[in-house]
């Protein structure tokens, strides 16, 4: 429900705080005081359309705030859910309007989008008046009121499930069959290809492989040329070390009678010998490290070479060759198994399409049913409105070659205003004061169901006698036992009902060269007061009064 709401530099408004309360709130006063403002101020914060117009002379912004207090699992929660909102329990809707036309939106001072503000608002609050088509224009929005008054969302849910179940279902039979159609059409090129490609076997990674492997390859027979020739030279039959030791056994035997010109160098001959031993053994380390097939370099050559030729013949990459040869493969799968495969989809269908549909016709016999209930119920309320010559009918056409996720019905509410007359959609057929009472009618009996939590009703009572209004006012107040209801009223019949009276009035500022909206809640004998203007006029009685007191007495009887 709306527990307050602030408006700031909104036309004539420059500082109003109100607390509302449970139960019905009638704002009345006289025609100019600013009612219109204080609704179009509300319809902003919900998410309506932004005016620069609405920004108090000389402000630069006017701001709206609207504060709820919001059952667990409402749906305006799921909406916050999905946008990634905190959910605090109170939900805030402030809406910012900038005067060179600019609006921003928040909720719970997080920034939003309009359209968010508006789902927010729509699920929170139902304004209505004479010529508001909101609530009844969209047949869909018939169709989920008449679901709801019959108590059907969770068989609804049902058919909405079975509908995505025929769906999906459906949608892989057509995929299934279009491939089946285009693999049929390349029926040989497919198989010739899927058992070269089987027969190449590509595999990921293998061109990068296998050329990196010939390169090391190429680059080893290089280096094993150099690396002979060094090994000869150094331990081969060119090698010094047989003559440098020959030398050295000849240097040790004269070094006995000159050991001090003889051993130096002994001892660097002897290092220089180690030193070429040791080269040639690393030399031929590295030859034996380089030492490779012939053969397998051929082999990777002539394997590059074929996965080359399958890659431009195929325009794909060679690393895309292995995922090409899986998909022939699977197309020839599905040309040689695709029948059965068509079968079992073909049979998934079926069944899908049958759930679906005796789902759907259940539910179908459900609404006709609950459509009869609900043409009873509001009937029944039209009489003491000044409709009693009128009839309401809820027109449920079923049809079967349409079907939709929430089954084959399209629902739509009729009237017939007078006997003998053609009947025809509510929007069409009713004037604008029929529609406010037809709408009241139709709100009284799905109080509870299918309806936002706040609901406005403005001016309904317009050009309505006394015993209409009175039961305008009855029902206003039977409405309000299940949802907040707030009524911007002339009629002093609807006023008297009320649980809180607010009244609108403009205030002279400034010596008079300016005015403000102002709103207060009057207590009882300024209640009497009131109502007593609302019945005389300018010039209130003491007949008037008395007036107003039996009326405020007969509402609380």
């Amino acid at each position: 429900m709306l527990a307050r709401l602030s408006i700031r530099d909104i036309v004539l408004i420059e500082r109003l705080d109100i607390e509302f309360a449970t139960g019905l709130a009638v704002l009345t006063g006289e025609t100019g005081a600013g009612k219109s403002i204080l609704l179009d101020a509300f319809a902003l914060a919900l998410g309506g359309r932004g005016d620069a117009g609405l920004v108090r002379h000389g402000a630069e912004q006017g701001q709206v705030t609207a504060v709820f207090d919001v059952p667990k699992n409402h749906p305006a929660t799921k909406i916050l859910a999905e946008n990634g909102l905190d959910d605090t329990g109170e939900m805030i809707l402030r809406r910012v309007q900038l005067a060179d036309g600019r609006t921003r939106a928040f909720i719970n001072d997080q920034s939003i989008s309009v359209q968010t503000l508006k789902a927010v608002g729509a699920a929170l609050v139902e304004i209505h008046g004479q010529h508001d088509e909101r609530a009844l224009v969209d047949a869909a929005t018939h169709r989920r009121l008449l679901d709801a008054f019959a108590g059907l969302e969770k068989d609804v849910a049902a058919v909405e499930s079975l509908w995505d179940e025929r769906r999906t279902a459906n949608t892989a039979l057509e995929q299934h069959r279009a491939a089946m159609e285009h693999a049929a059409r390349e029926a040989d090129y497919l198989r010739h290809a899927s058992d070269e490609l089987k027969q190449l076997a590509p595999k990921d990674g293998e061109e990068t492989a296998l050329a990196s492997r010939r390169t090391t390859m190429m680059q080893g027979e290089k280096v094993a040329s150099d690396l002979r020739e060094a090994q000869e030279a150094v331990g081969g039959n060119h090698s010094p070390v047989a003559a440098l030791s020959a030398a050295v056994r000849r240097l040790e035997r004269r070094g006995v009678n000159s050991p001090a010109l003889v051993e130096p160098a002994v001892k660097a001959i002897d290092a220089a010998i180690n030193a070429l031993e040791e080269a040639d053994q690393h030399l031929l380390a590295a030859l034996a490290a380089t030492d490779f097939d012939p053969a397998e370099l051929e082999r990777i050559e002539e394997r590059l070479f074929a996965l080359r030729a399958a890659s431009r013949k195929y325009s794909t990459p060679v690393d895309g060759l292995a995922a090409l040869a899986a998909k022939y493969a699977a197309d020839v799968v599905l040309i040689d198994a695709g029948a059965s495969r068509l079968k079992k989809l073909e049979q998934a269908a079926i069944e899908a399409d049958s759930r679906y549909a005796a789902a759907a016709k259940k539910l179908s016999l459900a609404r006709q049913k609950s459509a009869e209930k609900l043409n009873k119920a509001v009937n029944a309320e039209l009489a003491p409105l000044k409709l009693e010559r009128a009839r309401f009918m809820t027109q449920v056409e079923t049809d079967e070659a349409a079907p939709g996720p929430q089954g084959f019905d399209r629902v739509e509410f009729w009237v017939q205003t007078n006997p003998g007359t053609k009947p025809g959609p509510l929007m069409k057929v009713a004037s604008g004061g029929e529609l406010s009472r037809f709408l009241l009618a139709l709100k009284v009996v799905l109080s509870d169901r299918g309806s936002a939590p706040t609901l406005v009703f403005d001016e309904i009572d317009t050009g309505v006698g006394g015993a209409v209004a009175d039961a305008i006012g009855g029902r206003l107040a039977r409405l309000a036992g299940k949802v907040q209801v707030m009524a911007v009223t002339h009629a002093p019949q609807v006023a008297a009902r009320a649980d809180q009276h607010l009244l609108i009035s403009k205030d002279a500022l400034d010596k008079g060269k300016r005015v403000a909206t102002r709103v207060n809640a009057l207590a009882a004998d300024h209640r009497r007061e009131e109502i007593a203007r609302m019945l005389a006029g300018a010039e209130i009685t003491a007949e008037a009064r008395a007036a107003a007191e039996r009326l405020l007495k007969s509402a609380t009887a």
